[in-house]
């Protein structure tokens, strides 16, 4: 079930890539944990930020944490 959600999460976020804006974060970490997300990333054939963005996003998801979508962030902007 866990590569049919992956899989999924992949595809949306492969849609959603092109579409959306991007903001930068820059952060200091031990560089044992950086070593392991690189070794993660790899495995998943992932960049280093999609595979933190990822992380993020699933743990928020799992904590009840809603991320909301960039068209919701700039509604007010365009409403008028």
């Amino acid at each position: 079930m866990l590569n049919a959600l992956h899989f999924h999460y992949f595809q949306y976020t492969m849609s959603r890539m092109a579409k959306t804006k991007v903001s930068t974060l820059n952060l200091r970490i031990a560089p044992g944990v950086k070593d392991a997300v690189r070794e993660a990333a790899a495995r998943e054939h992932r960049s280093v930020a999609n595979m933190v963005e990822m992380l993020i996003r699933r743990h928020c998801d799992q904590r009840g944490i809603v991320i909301p979508e960039q068209s919701e962030l700039f509604q007010g902007a365009t409403d008028g």
